[in-house]
């Protein structure tokens, strides 16, 4: 494959986000702290809000449909599961106004979705600072909307992925049979980066979310719920870089070979992970890592740190045809709990 154009346009996007041209007044009293707003920029831009400063300048592809699907020829895509920017989780909002927000976003989402002539699969959020109503919203995900899923941060005000005290929502994921994205939100770590602001993305995201997988492993999360369909944004972050050394401390501290009961590395290749890492010798190295089966295209598109060429990006990576083939679509469509497709032949 190396050197030679892909015939198909077959990709699937697990990683791609969606934000609402505007969002609705508060149903209460005064608007409380956190409530996102949306500002004119220019024709095709608006900045989003949050208590009066610009959160993030967007482009209208993140809430219009046809301009969305527009760009899938060129990325080389066929399907795209959309989530909310991970800033909109809002888990920081009490849970009552968090659930009105995210029932707002859901339903943005899934108008989406019915536009997209079956292009589009709706990955929803919950309200997790309240367990009941997260739990009551991924029914609504599930039974009204009919979602494949659901995008969760990296940790939900500080508790990690791998706490037992999130055991009952993946339960429910479990039970429901309801993939779950986590996307890195609010990292640690800010206070030891030096540069500007966009550093956040560039750096402190992927380690976010390689803490929160390494905690899935050492907190057993898999052990105990073994048919959950758990993926990580940012190719795990730096979480192949950590495994070595998981595996290397349980033999040498008793305490952690006691606590964690299977290998990390075993654990890791039970894991989906997005293949959003820009870079063909990391991409390699994920996939002797993690498997070839547990890799996905992820783009975060539509923000302007996203990836353009996602299909591409593995051609180039020289990986054989049926590699190749899991990484463009069969893993996300089982991911996602979709069917696996021919790829669409293109001329």
């Amino acid at each position: 494959m190396n050197g030679a154009k892909m015939s198909c346009r077959c990709g699937v996007d697990v990683h791609a986000h969606v934000i609402p041209g505007e969002f609705p007044t508060y149903l209460g009293g005064v608007t409380p702290a956190g409530w996102p707003a949306m500002a004119p920029a220019d024709a095709c831009h608006r900045h989003v809000m949050i208590d009066g400063k610009n959160y993030r300048t967007v482009s209208d592809k993140c809430w219009t449909t046809s301009r969305r699907l527009a760009d899938f020829e060129a990325m080389g895509l066929v399907l795209q599961a959309v989530s909310p920017m991970p800033e909109l989780l809002s888990y920081w909002l009490a849970p009552a106004t968090g659930a009105q927000l995210v029932r707002f976003l859901n339903e943005q989402i899934a108008g989406m979705v019915a536009e997209s002539g079956g292009q589009l699969v709706g990955l929803g959020a919950v309200p997790l600072q309240d367990m009941a109503l997260a739990i009551r919203e991924l029914h609504y995900l599930k039974d009204s909307l009919g979602f494949s899923g659901v995008e969760i941060g990296s940790n939900i005000n500080g508790i990690v992925v791998g706490d037992p005290r999130l055991d009952p929502f993946f339960e429910a994921c479990e039970a429901l049979d309801m993939a779950v994205f986590v996307h890195a939100l609010r990292p640690t770590g800010m206070n030891r980066l030096v540069g500007p602001p966009p550093l956040q993305q560039v750096l402190a995201y992927p380690t976010d979310v390689g803490l929160a997988a390494a905690s899935v492993l050492t907190g057993n999360l898999m052990t105990r719920r073994p048919k959950l369909r758990l993926a990580f944004s940012h190719g795990g972050g730096t979480l192949a870089m950590l495994l070595p050394r998981l595996e290397q401390a349980m033999s040498v501290f008793p305490a952690l070979r006691d606590s964690v009961n299977r290998s990390p590395t075993e654990q890791a290749r039970e894991l989906f992970y997005d293949t959003l890492v820009f870079d063909a010798p990391t991409l390699q190295h994920l996939v002797r890592t993690f498997g070839a089966s547990q890799l996905m295209l992820g783009t975060d598109y539509p923000f302007n740190f996203h990836e353009p060429q996602p299909v591409a990006r593995i051609e180039q990576a020289g990986f054989d045809g049926n590699v190749a083939e899991q990484l463009l679509q069969a893993n996300a469509r089982r991911f996602l709990g979709l069917g696996v497709s021919i790829p669409e032949n293109t001329p």
